[in-house]
């Protein structure tokens, strides 16, 4: 996620839904979260803040089976 703005973003989310069965196994640089097929990651406090130009990132390992079609990503920041 990177910040082209001229402000820092803070409390940064991303949520995407998917389409088949697709599951989280494990996370790192986020709190990852999901309701159904809908995942939701979110800061941790050690990268809560982007400054501007600034950019974080965030990983995860998920498992699938059937057909694993990508999902879009929506994200968001105060």
């Amino acid at each position: 996620m990177k910040n082209n703005g001229t402000t820092p973003i803070s409390s940064w989310r991303v949520t995407w839904t998917w389409a088949g069965n697709q599951q989280i196994g494990s996370s790192w640089n986020a709190g990852v979260t999901s309701s159904g097929r809908t995942v939701t990651a979110v800061n941790m406090n050690y990268n809560g803040t982007i400054p501007p130009g600034g950019s974080t990132s965030f990983g995860f390992q998920g498992t699938y089976s059937g057909t694993n079609t990508a999902p879009t990503p929506s994200a968001s920041g105060s």
